[in-house]
């Protein structure tokens, strides 16, 4: 496209810029633009002939500090661009720069234990960031080729999650339900667990309150967990544009470390407000709605990114933990249904659940992991094999005991043993287990030792037994056999199991409710 001669002298006109008179002046200002129209975030510039779609632009602001945006549509005669911040200072005839450079962030071990927004822009007054050289927010997903099976376990800390929705490294795993059921905390709890490991966590705060973003932020630093953690955060006082490309950004920020060979773990909370984000960019940028006003690439716009989670041959991985938000635990809504057609599971809230104190209210019904059971700790795998079906089967006959029937003994001893597995799944939020401490404690449950304990004594047994073994001298080989998943004999194992066995008799029968 060819600047007419109108365009060249609002350029002078506001510019004061030379009169052009040949043809290398009329190449280079193909690569320059003018404001044309402004309005919502959106800028729609006349000019920029050799403009990309992705590519970031600057604002020339006179007298103050330039703007920086975004390529979104590109049409014959005019470009349209969305500014990640306010667009009060900009007018019609403002001059428009191509930065040569798709949308990239910074990258870099210096982005641990800080707070930056989408751009990488720190917001924390820790000084500036020593980057590593940007990185393109948009990237290719790894190829089959580069990728190898989940297999390894990442455990969140928390006994309902590992022991019935295992999550692997590699893995994207969706937790979803309504508001205020308990989704943040499952994804604090999962990264205060990776403290003691080699994991590195990522939270991407989109539409958050800045109130939440900081309570998060103290809670991690509280647990010495920010160091090895970064928060990217666009929070709801933001623009559009900043929490669109918010989860692209922490994305390419672990996607170095897991070039590296490193393993990541990547909370997006939550796509559902990135979704709206999305839509109200689209539909200011004049493209056409579809179903609930959303555009029609809007399953594209989580595919790529969540596509970008895998486990590759290098042992380097990124685990992906997205949150979506329901209403009325309406799960066949349109964004719902497409991330759960790209997740390999999720863990579904239930409002009821929560309601009654059984928190975390991970719903056992509802809930699945479809890769994660090869990761699974073959301990756990073998001893609670059959607990997602003892409590689906627990839901279905619970709403017989509300009614005082007269229940025969094969289903009382079901309402018996599910009760007291529900109490022992019970856990507070913050507060995560290591996977031997839950071992110990899901032996007991599991064999049937706590038939006689009474239900509100649960949390009691499991506090006494805890301690009680952490002052032996089986705590420390049995602790790290249990965590390696590998016994040092068989013979030591069948003697350690036989020992906790005999003691969780004893305890359960001093803990026995009196008559």
């Amino acid at each position: 496209m060819v600047i007419d001669n109108k365009e060249f002298y609002i350029i002078e006109e506001e510019l004061n810029l030379n009169t052009i008179d040949d043809e290398s002046d009329l190449d280079y200002y193909e690569e320059v633009g003018i404001v044309s129209e402004v309005g919502d975030g959106i800028v729609t510039i006349s000019g920029l002939a050799n403009v990309a779609f992705g590519e970031m632009i600057e604002i020339i602001i006179p007298g103050s500090q330039n703007v920086v945006g975004i390529i979104l549509n590109i049409e014959f005669a005019k470009v349209s661009a969305v500014v990640f911040s306010t667009d009060i200072d900009i007018v019609p005839g403002y001059l428009v720069i191509r930065k040569y450079v798709l949308m990239s962030v910074p990258t870099g071990k210096s982005l641990l234990g800080r707070i930056v927004d989408p751009l990488g822009n720190p917001l924390d007054e820790l000084g500036p960031i020593v980057s590593k050289g940007p990185r393109f927010i948009e990237q290719v997903a790894p190829s089959i080729i580069s990728r190898a099976p989940v297999r390894k376990p990442l455990e969140t800390g928390l006994k309902v999650v590992d022991t019935m929705v295992p999550i692997g490294h590699g893995q994207r795993e969706l937790i979803i339900g309504d508001t205020k059921t308990g989704k943040t905390s499952i994804a604090i709890d999962a990264i205060l667990n990776q403290r003691t490991e080699d994991t590195i966590c990522i939270y991407v705060a989109i539409g958050q309150k800045r109130s939440s973003v900081a309570r998060i932020a103290k809670v991690l630093k509280a647990n010495n967990c920010l160091d090895s953690a970064i928060i990217v955060a666009a929070t709801a006082s933001d623009t559009a544009a900043m929490q669109y490309i918010a989860p692209y950004s922490g994305c390419s920020m672990g996607e170095y470390f897991m070039n590296l060979g490193l393993r990541v773990l990547i909370i997006y909370d939550d796509l559902s407000k990135h979704a709206v984000s999305y839509r109200q960019l689209s539909l200011l940028l004049r493209r056409p709605p579809g179903r609930e006003g959303y555009p029609g690439d809007v399953f594209f716009l989580h595919s790529r990114l969540l596509e970008r989670s895998a486990n590759l041959k290098n042992n380097g991985s990124i685990t992906a933990l997205p949150i979506i938000e329901t209403i009325q635990g309406d799960v066949s809504a349109y964004v719902p249904t497409n991330v759960i057609s790209i997740t390999d599971g999720q863990i579904f809230l239930e409002t009821d659940l929560f309601s009654r104190g059984i928190r975390p209210a991970v719903s056992p019904g509802l809930s699945v992991s479809r890769v994660g059971s090869a990761a699974q700790n073959k301990i756990v795998k073998n001893l609670a094999g059959d607990l997602k079906l003892i409590l689906a089967q627990y839901r279905e006959v619970e709403g017989f005991t509300k009614l005082g029937l007269v229940l025969d003994d094969a289903t009382a001893q079901l309402v018996n043993r599910g009760g007291r597995l529900t109490s022992f799944l019970i856990q507070k939020r913050f507060q995560p287990l290591p996977i031997y401490e839950q071992i110990l404690c899901l032996y007991p449950s599991l064999q049937g030792h706590l038939s006689k304990v009474d239900t509100s004594l649960i949390n009691i047994f499991e506090a006494e037994f805890k301690n009680w073994f952490a002052s032996t001298v089986f705590f420390k080989p049995l602790a790290s056999a249990l965590k390696a998943m590998v016994f040092p004999a068989v013979i030591i194992k069948y003697m350690i199991w036989h020992f906790v066995k005999l003691f969780a008799i004893f305890v359960a029968e001093n803990y026995t409710k009196k008559a």
